[in-house]
């Protein structure tokens, strides 16, 4: 028999769909949509700031960042992020998601505006900067994953958690689609108001000074959204599941979500004290005890190692297609542009992209995931990217050819299709649904933490391994690689171990939070783990 569950908490399972879900996804989802250009707008950036910054006259290429700086100026956003993940995700635990939502959106928006004001006499002072600010935005943004999905879990019914989850993440394809579109229409203003030759003809005047302004201003629009949404954040009342469960006040969380639902809860003292009670004989083990590691031990290994097999390939992909598309082809070579020229070419590139795949597959997932399930999604999805890398890789001479240049474009984008309309959706989203209250924020963090442990070595490695075995084809600065086919083959065996890593996760569709977590049990029941994966979690057995 499952126990007692409170009542604010029945309500908030079996609510029907109502303004204050929206209202949820749009306030958490802007903080997503600003994630996302915040750090996908980089790579619209980095070959402008080689040219700008590192450029050596008489190169018969335009100026390129040096590898060291070109790792660390993709890569530093991911550290911070890191970082805030375990620490915001710990904090929002220890101090309730409310107070700490807002924490991470300030610093974002103050760290957005600082990566466009860079300063420095040199080159390496205005990269040291941007660092500095990128790190320390990266760290606002780690906060935003754990807190937004946690809030939006806890807010949800349980017959359409999932697609209201989901919701708030496809925000971040908005936001990547956003980046694109900001990066076209600022090159094209400058471009107009700033002519200036190709590179191959004057490669002095392809870069007006007026450049630097280009991507100062695509950083700092990052800001806005962000800054739009704070006062909201902070009219949110704190989760009822929060306030209940974990600060054991039960008459304040029925008081609040009374407003938010806009009907009468009252708890009867005496079932609060009672289950209250319970919950402190049976349910207080910290997240280094025996009994997590037996309860949820292989449910943390699974959210974490898929999600960090997950972002391996996923920003591998996302951050260097600029890369992949020159390489193909789909870009026109450096030397038969002046600057804004190539970033109007790769943000159009990733507008396309991001038009065309990756927006769609998020909300393929928030349509489905309450009827096919999480686990189905994410199993399918990591198989359908291997496949497709695969396809892209194995005859990838085929496609540098012009004729198929628009095959390996829709493939590449069926890759993001089903990361999206996949793992990537999900890994986001069941973390939030299978940890009991109280460590439900960090555990949450510690996954997408892992994630961006893979990105960060999709970030750093990919750079090096996608550059050319012969020297002489090689960026300026990068020893020989192995190739883009082989990078390519390399991330479709990441995505078939995400694929047998899935069966370590379970399913929540339509359980509540406490039964996902247990933390409905009597305590005179054995529990016995069925296994992860589509079934049943566990069963309940009378001792």
């Amino acid at each position: 028999m499952a126990k007692e569950q409170l009542e604010v908490l029945n309500a908030l399972d079996v609510a029907k769909t109502q303004w204050y879900h929206f209202t949820a996804i749009i306030i958490a989802g802007m903080g997503f949509f600003t994630d996302a250009y915040d750090l996908f707008c980089i790579s619209l950036i980095t070959k402008l700031l080689g040219r700008i910054y590192y450029h050596q006259p008489g190169d018969l290429k335009p100026g390129s960042l040096p590898p060291n700086v070109a790792a660390a100026v993709n890569g530093v956003a991911f550290c911070g992020t890191l970082s805030g993940q375990l620490f915001f995700g710990w904090l929002g635990d220890k101090l309730g998601r409310k107070k700490v939502y807002g924490m991470t959106l300030m610093l974002m928006v103050l760290c957005s505006f600082g990566s466009g004001l860079s300063f420095g006499h040199t080159a390496k002072g205005v990269m040291t900067t941007l660092c500095f600010f990128r790190f320390w935005l990266g760290f606002g943004i780690g906060g935003d994953y754990p807190l937004s999905a946690t809030i939006m879990s806890e807010y949800a019914n349980k017959k359409t958690r999932g697609a209201f989850i989901a919701a708030v993440f496809a925000m971040q394809g908005f936001g990547i689609l956003a980046g694109g579109a900001i990066g076209c229409l600022v090159s094209i203003a400058f471009r107009k108001s700033f002519p200036s030759p190709p590179y191959m003809v004057d490669p002095k005047r392809s870069v007006v000074p007026e450049a630097d302004y280009v991507w100062r201003t695509i950083l700092m629009f990052g800001a806005v959204p962000a800054g739009l949404t704070y006062y909201w954040r902070m009219k949110m009342p704190e989760t009822a599941r929060y306030t209940a469960l974990v600060a054991k006040n039960t008459k304040q969380a029925a008081a609040d979500m009374s407003k938010v639902l806009q009907v009468e809860l009252q708890e009867d003292p005496e079932k609060a004290e009672r289950i209250a009670e319970r919950s402190r004989k049976s349910n207080e083990f910290g997240l280094f005890s025996k009994q997590f590691l037996n309860r949820h031990g292989l449910h943390l290994l699974g959210t974490a190692s898929t999600w960090f097999l997950l972002d391996i390939a996923y920003y591998s992909q996302n951050l260097f297609q600029k890369d992949i598309f020159s390489a193909i082809g789909w870009i026109p070579d450096p030397r038969t542009m002046n600057a804004m020229d190539e970033v109007y070419y790769i943000s159009r590139a990733q507008t396309l992209i991001a038009l065309c795949s990756t927006v769609p597959g998020y909300w393929f997932t928030v349509a489905l995931i309450d009827t096919m399930g999480r686990f189905t999604i994410q199993l399918m999805g990591f198989f359908f990217m291997t496949l497709f890398m695969f396809v892209l890789a194995i005859p990838y001479s085929y496609w540098t050819h012009k004729d198929h240049r628009i095959g390996f474009v829709i493939m590449y984008s069926l890759t993001f299709f089903f990361a999206n309309f996949g793992p990537n959706a999900t890994t986001f989203i069941v973390p939030a649904e299978i940890f009991p209250a109280r460590l439900r924020s960090t555990c949450h963090g510690i996954s997408a933490a892992s994630g961006k442990a893979g990105a960060i070595i999709g970030a750093f490695g990919f750079l090096y391994m996608a550059q050319s075995p012969d020297p002489k084809k090689a960026d300026k600065g990068y020893p020989p690689g192995i190739g883009v086919r082989n990078a390519l083959l390399i991330l479709g065996g990441v995505n078939l171990l995400g694929f047998f890593f899935t069966f370590l996760v379970p399913e929540p569709k339509g359980k509540s939070l406490e039964e996902m977590s247990q933390e409905n049990f009597e305590d005179d029941e054995e529990i016995v783990e069925l296994g992860p994966g589509p079934s049943t979690v566990f069963e309940n057995r009378t001792a």
